[in-house]
């Protein structure tokens, strides 16, 4: 690139606006087509970059100096604009500046980073929502008669939870990726890389139900190779699998707030609490860093926990008489 970006001073960035535009879209280039982000991840960073311009633009400069303290308006004045963001939201939007700086300075377009100082807030990790194996046997007996939508349903929920897949992996699978006789599933994880999972008895028997006597009645059996499809034969949303699983959550009446993640959630809990090592659970649920599955630890030592004070004589709180 030939434009020159000055930092007339430690921590600032001078930016001028015919090329700003430039600079994002070449970032997000780097982010999907080097880094290989998912698309839904680019198009967040896309978001809150949309929304530092329009901080910056509101400046009303024709060259835009960014300083450390420019960047720190920015995130104070997030409150203003769509309420106290959560310490999760602000941390992204740190991230994602951090990254674009730091993107620059790779590719010598400034030489001064102006998020280097800003710290992320501390975040209080709040531990996600697990299904007991009670609760998940009732969820998954919810869809039921023979109809092509219940064998649908069946098979959905079952692969959710023998597979810890996340949304987006299910909406993406075609009718050759689940191998009914290996017994796995292959699927496409965050930045399009493919991993495969073991699959349960009970979850490759209803998709292979689903196979015989629902896919080939819906719409048809449509014109796509998705797996799961709609009543028209399209491929099922995002959307449509999140009510599904609410729909049923409540129908089994579960009182906890369930969605489609809750059995990602329970699968990687449960595996740890049956046993299976940190690193294979890692695996299985495509986390590129095995931090991110660690969580699920704290869950299972919070189960051994609630057990121990339930059954052991001696952590009661009141004495116990023999």
């Amino acid at each position: 690139m030939d434009q020159q970006l000055e930092a007339p001073e430690t921590g600032a960035v001078t930016i001028q606006a015919d090329i700003r535009n430039q600079l994002i879209d070449e970032y997000l280039a780097y982010l999907q087509f080097e880094r290989g982000l998912a698309d839904n991840t680019v198009s967040s960073y896309r978001r809150d970059l949309a929304q530092f311009q329009a901080f910056i633009d509101g400046q009303g400069m024709n060259a835009i100096v960014v300083t450390t303290g420019s960047i720190r308006n920015f995130l104070a004045g997030l409150s203003g604009i769509e309420g106290l963001p959560a310490g999760a939201t602000m941390a992204r939007k740190i991230s994602v500046l951090k990254s674009f700086y730091k993107y620059l300075c790779r590719e010598k377009l400034t030489d001064a980073n102006p998020v280097v100082s800003i710290k992320s807030p501390k975040q209080n990790h709040k531990l996600p929502t697990v299904l007991n194996l009670a609760e998940v046997k009732i969820l998954l007996s919810q869809p039921t008669g023979g109809t092509p939508g219940a064998s649908r349903d069946t098979a959905i929920l079952e692969l959710l939870y023998s597979a810890g897949l996340r949304v987006s992996e299910l909406i993406g699978l075609h009718t050759g990726d689940v191998d009914l006789e290996g017994g796995f599933v292959r699927c496409l994880g965050k930045g399009s890389k493919e991993r495969i999972i073991p699959v349960g008895e009970p979850a490759l028997a209803a998709v292979h139900r689903y196979l015989q006597l629902g896919r080939p009645f819906l719409g048809k059996g449509g014109k796509t190779s998705h797996l799961f499809l709609n009543r028209f034969g399209r491929g099922l949303t995002r959307q449509s699998i999140h009510r599904l699983v609410v729909s049923y959550a409540r129908q089994a009446g579960i009182q906890k707030v369930v969605t489609p993640h809750t059995l990602r959630h329970s699968f990687a809990t449960h595996l740890l609490a049956g046993g299976a090592d940190l690193r294979s659970v890692q695996e299985m649920l495509g986390h590129a860093d095995v931090s991110t599955t660690q969580i699920y630890t704290h869950l299972s030592h919070q189960r051994l926990r609630d057990i121990y004070f339930d059954s052991h004589p001696r952590a009661r709180k009141s004495p116990v008489n023999d």
